[in-house]
């Protein structure tokens, strides 16, 4: 195969491996009618872990030393992908629309440059500083329903700012995986940040549980985990790595962008969402946000 098959097929991996990222607001909308969500997030990243921990346990023995020093890091991003980032878009999907879930999951590029420059001293100038702006303004545009009132009344819908809150999750996530350097390897550090992820969700499992709903063990359940944890979990995690590995950090950042029209698509055809003149201003907001906010400086001569 030459270069250049190789390097078609590696773009069309940009447009492929959303289809399955974006698969996630399916399970938010559609798995939470039939699974508690806290119940769907914990499921689902246990049943991750069982399905690779037979292809990293060997390697994984070996490394023993490197996860006993590396364990809190590893708890952290998996409290943050997989806990936050797992839970709170099904407890979204409860109240708000796949359509919204993604766009407000769009501006994650967006506060990573904000929580990086508070936290790990980036750099920000005056354009970056537009562009966080105007990406909030397009996401609360989408959570008002560009209702002003809403915004004045607090009166926003509770979905929408899960989704915020799991946006704020995912640039967490995204900057720590980035600045804590690990000596694991790939999928043997995925397997113990779902591993751990599980283990953050545990004990809110289990008051939702007692307190607010029952898990219904029946072949909705397990048709629902079992779409979770390899859909929008193992092949679009695997997926895109290998985009990573063939185009890079930066042009494989664009899949979230495409990730958000598929998203529109799903609510669209699979649960007859409309879409409004607020979606297109607040997407047409975001999008021009984050080029702002990504825009490099212009070197004088």
């Amino acid at each position: 195969m030459n270069t250049k098959t190789n390097n078609l097929l590696a773009f069309s991996l940009l447009f492929i491996q959303p289809i399955f990222m974006a698969s996630n607001l399916i399970v938010a909308r559609g798995g939470v009618e039939y699974v508690p969500p806290i119940s769907l997030a914990f499921w689902r990243w246990t049943v991750v872990f069982f399905i690779l921990l037979p292809f990293t346990y060997l390697s994984l023995r070996k490394s023993y030393k490197i996860m006993k020093k590396e364990y809190k890091k590893l708890f952290f991003l998996g409290a943050t992908g997989c806990g936050v980032c797992g839970a709170f878009p099904f407890l979204a999907g409860q109240t708000t629309t796949v359509t919204n879930m993604g766009i407000i999951y769009t501006s994650s590029p967006v506060f990573i440059i904000l929580i990086s420059s508070i936290f790990f001293n980036e750099k920000i100038n005056l354009t970056k500083i537009i562009g966080l702006i105007v990406c909030l303004i397009g996401v609360f545009a989408i959570i008002i329903k560009g209702d002003l009132s809403l915004l004045i009344n607090l009166n926003f819908t509770i979905g929408d700012l899960w989704m915020l809150a799991a946006a704020i999750g995912w640039a967490l996530y995204s900057i720590y995986l980035f600045y804590w350097k690990t000596k694991l390897e790939i999928f043997q550090r995925f397997t113990l940040i779902a591993f751990f992820g599980a283990v953050s969700l545990l004990p809110f499992y289990i008051s939702e549980e007692i307190f607010f709903e029952r898990t219904i063990f029946n072949q909705e359940f397990f048709m629902w985990v079992v779409f979770a944890a390899v859909s929008p979990g193992i092949v679009a995690f695997t997926l895109y790595t290998m985009a990573q590995k063939k185009l890079g950090a930066s042009l494989t950042g664009f899949t979230l962008y495409i990730f958000t029209i598929y998203g529109a698509i799903y609510g669209y055809f699979l649960f007859e969402e409309k879409l409004e003149n607020y979606h297109l201003v607040g997407t047409m907001l975001v999008f021009f946000g984050i080029y702002l906010a990504k825009k490099k400086n212009v070197q004088k001569n």
